[in-house]
């Protein structure tokens, strides 16, 4: 089956096979989920209060996240906590990165669930990257790095456990490989579009992954999920005809927590490092562009010169 072809069969996933019933007590356990406000994210989090784990929503609206934070202490009977993140302006990922680290010595999950998708072509980043980029890639590599310490400390503290990164991604990265001049302003970047620039973020998304597993691997499990097509409010931006014809095809946001949480709650997910994960908590083959260590390499060496003077 070729890319094109991998990422169509993902649409339309078999009934899955593992829930929300079936994830572990988290009590004690602190986990992020970056745009659990809305959506999937949110979702997620619901799932994670209701098993005992801590949760922090790192999200940039506060008004809309203490609204969130309030209807799940609602459903669940436990109270999120707000981190405030704008992963498209790097010193705001960095004053949120130091806010937790000085509430928290260790961090069991980090879900990068956040994302944006087509907005305008004319929308930038605060440090002038590509908003899509800027904000689904170089964001959430950003936050990750400053919390690493939190992340190894989870395996410091007892051997026999590791922390988790799930890094959300779609069937789209099926489409597309790695081009680092998209994610600054200039002829390569507006000839890809909206479209093509967010398919190269999903794709970038289990670049980043593949090379977190490579070079925290003794510490730390990094898995990149499809999620499935799901309604939520990344689809703002559509046309009403666009909208019209992707709502055939698209599940409602709980089941697409379902692949994220596997990837970060399950027990037998501790031992699967560096995979893709397809609809619904499924073992996927990612796109051989996506798992090639030059590209790791590449991703990894520019988002470190990026970040470094933040």
């Amino acid at each position: 089956m070729g890319n094109t072809g991998s990422a169509l069969a993902q649409m339309f996933p078999p009934k899955p096979k593992w829930g929300v019933e079936n994830m572990p007590d988290l009590s004690g356990k602190v986990m992020i989920v970056t745009g659990g406000n809305t959506g999937v994210g949110k979702e997620t989090v619901k799932a994670l209060l209701s098993h005992g784990a801590k949760v922090y929503i790192a999200a940039r609206t506060a008004e809309k996240t203490k609204a969130a934070i309030d209807n799940l202490k609602t459903e669940t009977g436990r109270e999120a906590i707000f981190l405030q993140l704008d992963l498209s302006d790097l010193v705001s990922v960095k004053r949120a990165a130091q806010e937790f680290l000085n509430k928290e010595s260790v961090l069991h999950a980090l879900f990068n669930n956040a994302g944006v998708m087509t907005p305008p072509i004319t929308q930038l980043t605060r440090q002038g990257y590509d908003m899509q980029n800027g904000t689904n890639v170089l964001g959430h590599f950003y936050f990750t790095r400053l919390l690493l310490p939190a992340l190894q400390a989870v395996h410091a503290y007892n051997p026999s456990e590791k922390a988790r990164i799930v890094i959300t991604s779609s069937s789209v990265m099926y489409l597309t490989t790695l081009n680092m001049a998209s994610f600054e302003d200039g002829p390569t970047r507006r000839k890809m579009g909206t479209t093509g620039l967010y398919h190269h973020s999903k794709h970038a998304n289990v670049v980043l992954a593949c090379e977190l597993a490579r070079r925290y691997g003794d510490s730390i499990v990094t898995t990149s999920v499809n999620p499935g097509n799901l309604r939520t409010e990344l689809q703002r931006y559509m046309t009403p005809v666009q909208k019209f014809f992707i709502d055939l095809v698209l599940y409602p946001a709980p089941m697409g927590a379902l692949t994220q949480l596997y990837a970060g709650t399950a027990p037998e997910a501790a031992g699967m490092n560096g995979e893709f994960f397809k609809p619904w908590a499924r073992v996927a083959i990612a796109r051989k562009e996506a798992v090639d260590p030059e590209a790791g390499a590449k991703l990894w060496s520019w988002m470190e010169i990026h970040t470094k003077n933040i």
